[in-house]
């Protein structure tokens, strides 16, 4: 069995085809392709595309180029969806009828908790987009925006998943999820507001970003856990952590990104926090360059 086969996911429920003039065109071998991209380009992917993102963003917030170029909506979002690879190649396979539900519980239930945000002020305070990310749902919030909030949230719940294995209760693990869900957003919201990205009418103590934004994400965070809890199989996602290196190659992103953004800015808090997520994936054996280019070795065969 590979690691593209892991979960509960059979060849009856994705549908199999067979094209008599090419390659298999079924679901897992979508999955080994992709599976095999991610491990032949860990490097590129986790670390080179965030290292010339920091460049790109921070040339256009100083006027070094112009803002077209690197705010442009479709680069972003292809940056974006491509340091997201790891994150989807390592949880396709798990990725069932359930799964798939609960990821559109949780896609309405973001659309409308921003929505809320954004008109109302209630959760996260009165704030507005100010950097055009694609298309904008109800002119308010973008379309697109599963694509940058779910791999917090995701991300969040796999670290915590491969961390406890197990020890936790769910309660101390909903505790734990959360933590790492605000530490997240304490590093992320900085350097979005100090990039132009979004902003609060009334800017907080926070490097601009009020406390409430983090009471929210607490409020929201409980549901969105539940969600998760519910979609996605325990022992599957313990198991593919175990089985897939790759899967949290997102946070290595995310923590080269948004550390060196804050970085430059002089966001000292964020920074720190950056630092002590990539340290704990350093221990955690996810982190550590040699590692990440050293990964292109044979993989499992397929059945």
């Amino acid at each position: 069995m590979t690691d593209g086969e892991v979960g509960s996911t059979n060849d009856a429920e994705v549908g199999t085809t067979t094209d008599a003039d090419g390659p298999p065109t079924n679901r897992r071998a979508i999955e080994r392709r992709l599976d095999a991209l991610v491990r032949d380009n860990r490097v590129t992917i986790a670390i080179t595309f965030p290292l010339v993102g920091v460049v790109l963003l921070i040339a256009a917030a100083e006027g070094a180029i112009p803002q077209r170029v690197a705010f442009n909506p479709l680069l972003l979002l292809g940056a974006v969806l491509v340091m997201r690879l790891p994150l989807i190649g390592g949880l396709l396979p798990l990725v069932d009828r359930r799964a798939l539900a609960g990821l559109g519980v949780l896609a309405a239930f973001t659309y409308g908790v921003e929505l809320l945000g954004v008109y109302t002020g209630v959760l996260y305070g009165e704030f507005e987009y100010l950097i055009d990310l694609g298309p904008m749902l109800f002119g308010a919030v973008p379309l697109a925006l599963p694509v940058f909030y779910f791999p917090i949230l995701l991300n969040s719940y796999l670290l915590v998943t491969l961390l406890s294995k197990d020890r936790l209760g769910a309660a101390a693990r909903l505790l734990a999820v959360l933590a790492v869900v605000v530490g997240m957003d304490l590093v992320l919201d900085p350097g979005a507001v100090a990039l132009g990205f979004w902003g609060w009418e009334t800017p907080g103590t926070y490097y601009g970003v009020p406390a409430r934004n983090y009471v929210g994400w607490v409020l929201s965070g409980v549901v969105a856990v539940a969600v998760l809890s519910a979609s996605f199989d325990a022992d599957g996602l313990a198991e593919r952590l175990e089985r897939c290196e790759y899967v949290l190659d997102d946070l290595i992103s995310f923590g080269v990104l948004w550390g060196l953004v804050n970085l430059y800015f002089g966001n000292y808090v964020p920074v720190a926090l950056a630092v002590a997520l990539l340290a704990v994936l350093v221990r955690a054996d996810r982190f550590d360059v040699a590692g990440l280019a050293a990964s292109r070795g044979p993989r499992p065969a397929d059945d």
